[in-house]
């Protein structure tokens, strides 16, 4: 479905209509056709000298990948991410192998970009996503076991929403926002 820009000037319902649900639908599978759709769109996402210091694991039920990612979730998120259809890992290429020098400075900004743009493209093929890191990080880093130089940053719970968005969702003012945490010296 194509969304228009509203004329009154509102951003993009695709961005508007977002939520992060806190239940998904167990019987809606993510496809290898989505998948391959999501992780596309994250790939092209900007990155610092198109450095592109973004990594995806991921697991969909019935999988043994999907099994690995389960067991390390917390409480709090098990009761709602391993309904749905897909769990990602995040992952940040942080430095050059096994040195302290940079791979990139701006390894985890660029992963979020790179999330924001497969959330968007999840929003406009039907499903939600729910960003978190209510997991071990340690037990998944074991379990993983990233590359030298690589993190693991978050986790991803992605499928179709099986609660409603929420009636209003707070957000700070546009004036909180340009007010932000500095002081001008004159």
């Amino acid at each position: 479905m194509q969304h228009d820009l509203e004329v009154s000037g509102g951003i993009h319902p695709l961005l508007a209509e977002r939520f992060s649900p806190h239940k998904f639908d167990p019987s809606a599978t993510v496809d290898d056709r989505s998948l391959g759709l999501l992780l596309e769109a994250a790939r092209w996402a900007p990155s610092a000298g198109n450095s592109q210091p973004w990594g995806f694991f991921t697991g969909r039920p019935g999988e043994r990948d999907h099994e690995r990612l389960v067991r390390h979730l917390a409480p709090s998120s098990a009761r709602w991410a391993t309904d749905a259809g897909l769990l990602v890992v995040t992952l940040a290429h942080r430095y050059v192998e096994d040195t302290e020098l940079l791979y990139s400075e701006f390894a985890d900004y660029d992963l979020g970009q790179a999330v924001a743009h497969l959330t968007v493209q999840a929003q406009v093929m039907g499903l939600a996503a729910h960003q978190f890191r209510a997991f071990d990080m340690a037990g998944l880093t074991e379990e993983l076991s990233p590359s030298p130089g690589w993190a693991i940053v978050s986790m991803i719970a992605l499928g179709r929403a099986a609660d409603e968005p929420p009636v209003s969702r707070e957000r700070r003012s546009i004036a909180e926002l340009r007010s932000g945490p500095w002081t001008l010296s004159d």
